[in-house]
């Protein structure tokens, strides 16, 4: 089985090539082994596309976060921890969506 093709920037090209495996091999890409917390991030933000056909920029995702999982997660410090640099488009490139808009 090949590589799903991505962008210069490594976001899947056809989302539909998205499946668990692609996600934590593109997160080892990343240097990140995904655990359950990581999961439980990329599923609501997966359900997020789904309903909304968008990729939550940091403070969408905070607040997206916060309000399916509390404050004790739904904060920038804790999405750090999870998703170094960047959380925001480093779950969006993992989870298989888009770059969020307005990301630098």
């Amino acid at each position: 089985m090949s590589a799903p093709a991505r962008d210069k920037e490594g976001y899947l090209v056809n989302l539909a090539d998205w499946s668990p495996a692609v996600a934590e091999a593109t997160a080892r890409l990343d240097g990140i082994a995904l655990t359950d917390a990581h999961w439980r991030i990329i599923h609501l933000v997966r359900d997020f596309h789904a309903r909304t056909e968008v990729s939550p920029a940091m403070r969408p995702l905070v607040k997206l976060v916060r309000d399916a999982l509390g404050k004790e997660f739904g904060n920038s410090i804790y999405l750090l921890s999870l998703f170094p640099g960047s959380p925001a488009k480093r779950v969006a490139r993992i989870a298989g969506l888009p770059r969020p808009t307005n990301c630098l």
